[in-house]
């Protein structure tokens, strides 16, 4: 494993704090659980302070004497827009280099990289240890303490989408980079498909990590804590490790001989309710036959849903705020009088939360050609109130609103993030009303969007098949970049109406009165107390 300087180690301390923070909702579906037969992967970036902006990454030249930098924390808002030529990090660091193969893969790169023009496609899910234990400190200690790894996150994204071919061929490269320079940060899960196959890999700490495949019929999710712990070491076609994983746990006597081997519970114990939750809804909304205990502390590492998901179906999974249940955020009192879900102060973490970023929702289908096959659907904010654009990985041009603004620039009607913010924002003022207009708004125009994406693949496929790929990719260029123009566009006009709508609180300047419980509890809460005088 390769050192670093002291003061990189010393610089991990604040990255892996902040990594922490980080809190992302994932699936990966199998063939067989689709509607299109498509694999599927999400991801839901739901960081408070993620970059959102989003560049084609090019096919770059490589060969013997060609490296590329090892950068340490790249995501901190810097400017990929002229990659490679301009190799602007922001407050990423440069801390080695690696050889650059012969060729690589053109692919969509936001805070994280997502897809790749073969149609390899993955999201991420940070996990943590439960440290309030003292088995939970000791494996803090052993695995974080000392930590000279040079891989985050990040940059195994990047490269795994620069060079792999299929998913499994994804897990392999992340698993053999962390074997040779280390893992960086806290532990993660990131969730892979190319169309045929979906694949998970757990990432540890040191050169540890894991992987399995979903079988074909499954849906997998992770919600912030380590979940493979099945693992069979003799099926190498559906288990792959490192070879210290084993080890590790005997040498630190954090497992035995004849025990059952529990990644997860080996290496990152968390039974938290913020993601144990979470893992519950989903899997209990696809299966529900299965009556699952949602005060349980471990689920299945994977379902059959009783029924085959289109992406609408995902997309609704990722809106999800446990409406109907009692845990449903809209009834709680965090969510006043109009059942806002877009706040910080609930005390149950959903799948839809008000501070996502952006979500992803990769539909890749084995029977098409590369140029076809490499979609993703992606769409700013909250799932709930927001919508979502097919772009594909092979597209030459995106248009300027993915690249335009971020959280920390002014409001700005340029910017995809915040147009979609806009919207979120004003349907806080009522909820329950203003959710029902972004949904009739946007449903119809939805469906109508999902047809014309299928029959322009096949449209692609045979321009493909006639030797013309070149305007298969304009043509799918093409309608992915008007598509998401007139998306944003339409949106920024709707936000313009629900802001009218709901001024000062009123729909349509009628005034809104309270229901009658939300008006009980105002009669009945008391003032707020006097601030106490500060001592002389």
């Amino acid at each position: 494993m390769k050192k670093r300087t002291t003061l990189i180690a010393l610089l991990l301390v604040s990255i892996m704090a902040f990594n922490s923070a980080i809190a992302c909702t994932i699936f990966g579906i199998g063939k067989d659980a689709t509607t299109d037969g498509s694999t599927i992967v999400t991801h839901t970036c739901d960081s408070t302070g993620d970059d959102t902006r989003m560049w084609i990454i090019p096919r770059m030249e490589g060969g013997p004497d060609v490296k590329r930098d090892i950068v340490i924390d790249g995501h901190k808002y810097g400017d990929w827009s002229n990659y490679p030529q301009v190799k602007d990090y922001g407050g990423g660091y440069v801390v080695g280099e690696m050889p650059q193969p012969d060729n690589t893969h053109q692919y969509l790169h936001s805070n994280y990289s997502i897809i790749n023009e073969r149609g390899v496609a993955m999201g991420e899910s940070t996990f943590w240890i439960d440290s309030k234990t003292e088995y939970g400190q000791k494996i803090r200690s052993l695995l974080y303490d000392d930590n000279d790894g040079l891989i985050d996150c990040y940059h195994a994204q990047h490269i795994a989408l620069e060079r792999a071919n299929t998913a499994r061929e994804a897990v392999e490269i992340i698993g053999g980079l962390v074997e040779e320079y280390g893992w960086s940060s806290t532990g993660e899960t990131i969730n892979i498909c190319d169309g045929n196959e979906v694949w998970i890999i757990e990432l540890y700490g040191r050169d540890i990590w894991c992987a399995v495949r979903i079988p074909d019929d499954a849906l997998f999710v992770c919600a912030n804590r380590a979940r493979i712990n099945e693992f069979d070491f003799e099926d190498k076609d559906n288990f792959l490790c490192s070879p210290s994983m084993k080890n590790f746990a005997l040498e630190n006597e954090l497992w035995k001989e004849g025990d059952p081997f529990t990644p997860a519970e080996i290496y990152a114990p968390n039974n938290q309710t913020y993601s144990t939750r979470r893992e519950w809804r989903a899997l209990d909304l696809v299966a529900p036959s299965l009556n699952l205990d949602p005060e349980a502390t471990r689920f299945p590492l994977y379902v059959v849903p009783e029924k085959k998901l289109s992406v609408n179906d995902v997309m609704l999974l990722n809106s999800d705020y446990y409406q109907g249940t009692e845990y449903d955020l809209s009834i709680q009192p965090e969510a006043g009088p109009y059942g806002n879900v877009l706040n910080e102060f609930h005390k149950e973490r959903p799948i839809n939360l008000y501070r996502c970023a952006y979500q992803t929702i990769a539909n890749i289908k084995a029977d098409l050609p590369d140029e076809a096959k490499c979609l993703v659907w992606f769409g700013y904010g909250a799932a709930d109130s927001s919508y979502i654009v097919p772009l594909w990985a092979c597209a030459t041009r995106l248009p300027e609103l993915f690249a335009t603004g971020t959280r920390y620039d002014a409001f700005n009607r340029n910017s995809g993030w915040w147009v979609n913010s806009y919207v979120q924002q004003t349907a806080a003022t009522n909820y329950e009303s203003a959710i029902k207009d972004i949904h009739e708004a946007r449903d119809g125009k939805l469906e109508t969007q999902y047809t014309v994406v299928a029959e322009l693949q096949k449209a692609a496929a045979e321009l493909v098949k006639a030797g013309k790929n070149e305007e298969a990719v304009e043509l799918l260029t093409s309608y992915s970049y008007n598509n998401a123009v007139e998306w944003h566009n339409y949106w920024l006009e709707l936000g313009d109406k629900l802001y009218g709508k709901y001024m000062f609180g009123r729909i349509n300047m009628q005034r809104a009165p309270y229901p009658e419980w939300w008006q009980k509890i105002l009669d009945e809460a008391p003032v707020r107390p006097p601030e106490e005088e500060p001592a002389k």
